[in-house]
């Protein structure tokens, strides 16, 4: 955590008397710092005397229509919570624009370890621990998976039979959006991934960010305390949530651009390869993976437009953020990756 950006600043002052009216018991005023590894909504840390909660909302500038839904990240915080008592308590949401411009939520922080590129100092990660923390890593994906997606509130996340589709055609009109100068053409990648989709595999909750920096860890016995980030969860195939959590795995033989680019230790030794994180999936949910250099594929190309929406708005000037700089590599180097595994299909 770092103080907060001046571009990132909101008035501190409305949100934490409009905090108050939603949670009397609060008092003081709020110590405010800012979660730096996130890329998409904006995360904060408001510490009061005796409680700590999280603030999430949109970053500013060109979006998604579909991103960035404060009310809708609630509402999937409030109906998974009894079935994957995992998600983060929320508190409150405020969706009057006067208080800081825009919709956000609150929810109480979850207290652990959050991995980032590389494990804090004094966190032993040794090749025994770094395999069960993979085996972790894939077991509670299949948890959050048997979740039923008829429950209460959740059914209505899902769209019906179509998802794989949707999500092509979805996100190769938001990558052509978002292109900007020198950005590569994607257009064989796409239309690969159009004529080779499989059928749906099934309708399950879906996290649609599964990553080891959205997992909050116990920091003696690294089993998972919290996972965080529910933005794009939805009803759909789970062997997309599967393909698009493994884009951001990086393995050690991934090559310099990889691995420059990578955001959680996933390369360390003991770690799990890929393939056997797929296998590991598979065995515990009885789903086949024989369409996984699709799945893979789309993954990876998922990830390059969601990089490329970022540096959308860093080309034009809506975040100034200087971890963004370098997004640009990152997409190219996803798009030689597509466009090998489609060579080679």
């Amino acid at each position: 955590m770092n103080a907060v950006r001046a571009e990132d600043a909101f008035d501190v002052a409305r949100v934490d008397t409009w905090l108050k009216r939603q949670l009397p018991h609060l008092t003081g005023t709020p110590e405010v710092s800012q979660f730096t590894g996130g890329a998409s909504n904006l995360t904060y840390l408001l510490r009061y005397p005796g409680a700590e909660l999280v603030l999430r909302r949109p970053p500013a500038g060109h979006k998604a229509a579909s991103a960035h839904d404060m009310a809708r990240e609630h509402h999937v915080l409030q109906a998974l919570a009894p079935a994957f008592p995992l998600v983060p308590a929320v508190r409150a949401l405020c969706r009057d624009p006067a208080v800081i411009g825009c919709d956000f939520l609150v929810m109480d922080r979850v207290p652990g370890v959050v991995l980032r590129r590389d494990p804090p100092p004094g966190l032993a990660l040794d090749t025994a621990r770094a395999r069960a923390l993979s085996e972790t890593y894939v077991d509670t994906l299949v948890e959050l998976h048997r979740v039923e997606p008829t429950a209460p509130g959740l059914a209505e996340l899902g769209r019906g039979e179509g998802y794989v589709r949707r999500q092509v055609e979805g996100w190769t009109r938001r990558y052509e959006r978002a292109r900007t100068p020198g950005s590569p053409d994607f257009a064989a990648v796409t239309s690969w991934l159009a004529a080779h989709r499989p059928a749906d595999t099934g309708a399950r909750v879906i996290h649609n960010d599964w990553r080891l920096d959205n997992l909050v860890l116990d920091a003696d016995d690294l089993r998972v305390r919290g996972v965080l980030d529910w933005e794009m969860a939805t009803i759909g195939d789970p062997l997309m949530d599967l393909g698009g959590a493994l884009a951001y795995w990086t393995e050690a033989g991934d090559g310099p651009a990889a691995l420059a680019a990578r955001r959680q230790p996933s390369h360390l030794p003991g770690m799990y390869t890929r393939a056997q994180i797929v296998a590991r999936y598979c065995a515990r949910t009885g789903l086949r993976a024989d369409h996984w250099p699709f799945y893979e594929t789309f993954g990876r190309f998922r990830l390059a437009a969601i990089a490329q929406q970022i540096t959308y708005r860093y080309h034009h000037g809506q975040t100034h953020n200087p971890a963004f700089r370098d997004l640009p590599a990152v997409v190219a180097d996803l798009h030689r990756r597509c466009t090998a595994a489609v060579r080679a299909a």
